[in-house]
């Protein structure tokens, strides 16, 4: 990757662990499209930084002496709104402080590194550089041209996990119906919006939130707290019901199976998938497999393009597809590509979706 200095994304790290504030500077000084400005122990003395120069991204840790990342958080979003990373550790209490972060308006949620090995090293340096550059490119906070992530892995496809559908193969028969949805940045806040607003006898939802595992878990109950259907992690063996939605767990694909007139959710493992796992390529190519014309698919914010190629692929077996407009997306990177390729030709407000969901299940005649 190539790069000039002025196009690269300058960082503030707030962190109270000397050695974490060194690690992530170490990780992204080897990429050249982001620049880290500072490191602060914590936040009142990224305060006083932020008052002489402003980031254009912000990497904050939660739990914190003199002030605690929420209450800064918080604050930054009151006074000076800009996109913010959040270092969450993998427990139950750091996953709730995640969701809440979110909900302030922090723009993307990252675990915090374990590196072992260079492999690991690797993983890190992906996973932190695209949720810096998600970040900058929130549509209230936008940076202009951000730099293309540095080339550290190739993109897998759907490939890698599920192979494609053979030419000419039978089309499948009619069966229940089912909704998949995918979203990545800004999708917790716009998920819990659609969700909320379908009825009990919803048609059966499946989807990929892209957020890191142990944080699945945490929004799935959080979302059957705030909604009329249930909502849960999924797991294997489990099948989809009308008025249930399954959350594709962190870190591991989501795969469907025929059952009868339902559909049967395999959790599995793998490589990453156009650099996410789970992904909604993986996801969207099983439903096109098993549902053919039954499903409706779904594509929301998000950076990137994970699962354009998929909804393409529900589109050419025979289902109605549908993506998050322009306007109401927090990053409009993933319908947009899924609109370039003809995945779909139908983009609507997100306020929308839910209606769009129970006018779909009403032509198929009813949630099966």
């Amino acid at each position: 990757m190539t790069g000039t200095p002025g196009a690269r994304i300058s960082v503030l790290i707030v962190h109270d662990s000397a050695a974490a504030r060194a690690a992530y500077r170490a990780l992204l000084s080897t990429d050249r499209g982001i620049a880290v400005m500072g490191s602060a122990a914590d936040p009142l003395d990224a305060a006083a930084m932020m008052r002489k120069r402003m980031p254009d991204v912000l990497l904050l840790d939660l739990d914190m002496a003199r002030m605690d990342g929420l209450t800064f958080l918080r604050k930054v979003m009151a006074q000076h709104p800009l996109p913010v990373v959040i270092c969450s550790d993998r427990s139950p209490k750091g996953s709730v402080q995640a969701l809440r972060a979110l909900e302030l308006g922090a723009a993307e949620v990252i675990d915090k590194p374990r590196i072992v090995t260079e492999a690991d090293r690797q993983e890190a340096l992906i996973r932190l550089g695209d949720a810096i550059r998600a970040a900058a490119q929130t549509r209230r906070h936008a940076v202009r041209s951000p730099p293309p992530p540095l080339g550290v892995e190739p993109k897998r496809t759907a490939d890698a996990i599920l192979p494609p559908a053979r030419p000419g193969a039978a089309r499948v028969p009619r069966a229940g119906p089912l909704v998949a949805i995918g979203a990545s940045t800004g999708g917790t806040e716009a998920l819990l919006e659609v969700l909320a607003a379908l009825p009990g006898a919803a048609p059966p939802v499946v989807m990929v939130q892209h957020m890191p595992e142990t944080f699945t878990g945490a929004f799935a109950r959080r979302l059957d707290a705030q909604c009329g259907i249930r909502v849960a992690e999924a797991t294997t063996g489990q099948l989809t019901e009308p008025g249930l939605a399954l959350l594709a767990p962190g870190n591991r694909h989501m795969v469907l199976h025929r059952q009868g007139l339902q559909y049967r959710v395999e959790i599995v493992e793998g490589p990453s998938v156009t650099r996410h796992r789970p992904s909604v390529d993986v996801l969207f190519r099983s439903t096109a497999q098993v549902a053919g014309g039954n499903a409706l698919g779904v594509l929301m914010t998000g950076m990137g393009d994970d699962g354009a190629r998929g909804l393409l692929e529900m589109r050419q077996a025979g289902a109605e597809t549908v993506v998050q407009d322009e306007a109401s997306c927090v990053v409009f990177g993933m319908p947009r590509e899924a609109l370039a390729i003809g995945a779909s030709d139908r983009a609507l407000p997100l306020g929308r979706l839910a209606g769009e969901i129970m006018a779909w299940a009403d032509r198929r005649g009813g949630a099966g």
